[in-house]
């Protein structure tokens, strides 16, 4: 071992030795010391995602989760605090050293997927989700994301006594919804709940695993990145008659489908989809007890995906508009009610300029690619509302196979080539040192 790595004493803390990093000029530089340090957790961070693979817990339920972080926190001297926003967990490293303040997010909860067969650690959970039996999936990576940041959180507490300034673990609950609608996600009730009060941080960063990358790549973009969620719902109220009589009463599943078939010319005619995606998409269509009855009310409900504040208003109010104009005309009425869940994740550009640097030397500069704009939503864009922030893709899908062609997040059979930890692991420690120390 080159004399620069030199080993500190970590019994105290349980941990096994990590390398520390150069004492020059600009320690975090030395990308062979952090690959060093990332590589000495991986086989710490694969039994961790393993574990929370197989043990999948809904949003604000991640219970079991939760006590596995702190637990982990705790034995790193680290004091975390839990129970923000139900199952969120904090803690705080303190540098030896004066430095910048900086956030690091791992999102906690899976989804209501049924995973298929197959991983010796795959999830047998069920559970209920808004009043239906499901199976439940880490069908999105965010077992990867806590264990990558237990990784991260493992190599910056072994170099405590070299390390500058201050960093916060944030793992997050309910990214993917609450277990009740109309509820605040993770992000935004841990905002509410005051996480960055008493701890304001100067940049605040986060990883998705993502299977439209190869293991190996990462993914960038500076500004817009992820989209602005919407979730929508239209109700259509009208007159109840027979169904042989429809001229007695008012059709609510009519108007609604042509409110619906409005909508989307309303995309195709109405916004200039050349200077900013839109997407407007209905999910549910209900309606109606019988077949020959028309029922009083219909109801639709959908997500609008948004890049642009101004252009997320505009679409809302012609989307109020038709839906009133089409009621109208037949006789009945509209309400529309719109909740944002997640603004447009939008990586502030300098800091994308200062972290572009870091992702190159944890990955090399040819596996470092600009992301075009992705139609998925995150709400780490409330963290990075509140301070700049920079979220960066890492490929997921094993080398070798096409990513273009790689089941999705969200798909039951999302397969996570367990590389990705150890990429993972390096670049967001890599930003982190580099970001500490200084430009």
């Amino acid at each position: 071992m080159p004399p620069r790595f030199r080993l500190p004493a970590l019994l105290a803390l349980g941990l096994a030795a990590a390398p520390a990093f150069a004492q020059n000029a600009n320690p975090a530089a030395d990308s062979a010391a952090v690959a060093q340090a990332a590589q000495s957790v991986q086989s710490r961070v694969v039994a961790w995602r393993r574990d929370i693979h197989q043990h999948p817990e809904l949003g604000q339920h991640e219970t079991r989760t939760a006590q596995l972080i702190a637990d982990q926190l705790r034995k790193l001297g680290l004091q975390p605090r839990t129970g923000i926003a139900h199952t969120g967990v904090v803690a705080v490293l303190k540098g030896s050293k004066p430095g910048p303040r900086i956030a690091i997010r791992a999102d906690m909860d899976a989804l209501p997927v049924t995973e298929p067969a197959g991983l010796p650690f795959a999830s047998k959970v069920t559970a209920d989700y808004r009043g239906q039996p499901v199976g439940v999936m880490h069908a999105c990576g965010h077992d990867a994301h806590v264990a990558i940041l237990l990784g991260v959180a493992t190599a910056l507490a072994a170099q405590k006594d070299q390390l500058p300034g201050e960093v916060m673990f944030v793992f997050q609950p309910a990214e993917e919804g609450p277990p009740t609608a109309g509820e605040p996600f993770g992000a935004k009730l841990m905002l509410d709940q005051g996480v960055f009060k008493d701890f304001k941080p100067e940049a605040v960063f986060g990883l998705h695993v993502w299977a439209g990358l190869n293991v190996g790549q990462i993914g960038y973009r500076s500004g817009p990145m992820l989209a602005s969620a919407d979730e929508w719902s239209l109700t259509v109220r009208g007159k109840q008659t027979h169904g042989s009589r429809p001229w007695d009463g008012v059709d609510p599943i009519t108007v609604g489908a042509q409110i619906l078939l409005a909508s989307q010319s309303l995309i195709a005619r109405q916004v200039n989809i050349a200077a900013t995606p839109v997407v407007l998409t209905a999910g549910q269509f209900n309606s109606g007890v019988r077949f020959n009855i028309i029922p009083d009310e219909a109801k639709l409900v959908g997500t609008l995906r948004t890049f642009d504040p101004a252009v997320r208003e505009d679409v809302i109010a012609r989307l109020r508009r038709t839906a009133d104009d089409y009621a109208h005309a037949a006789g009945a009425s509209a309400e529309l009610a719109v909740v944002n869940n997640a603004p447009a994740t939008i990586n502030d550009a300098a800091l994308t300029r200062r972290v572009l640097p870091s992702l190159r030397r944890a990955a090399g500069e040819a596996n470092v690619v600009e992301s075009g704009l992705v139609t998925v939503a995150e709400d780490f864009s409330q963290f990075a509302n509140t301070v700049p922030g920079f979220y960066f893709f890492v490929g997921s899908t094993a080398k070798g196979s096409d990513a273009a062609k790689a089941p999705i997040n969200h798909s039951p059979n999302f397969m996570l080539d367990e590389g990705s930890l150890d990429v993972g692991t390096k670049a967001m420690l890599q930003v982190a040192l580099d970001y500490l120390h200084g430009p």
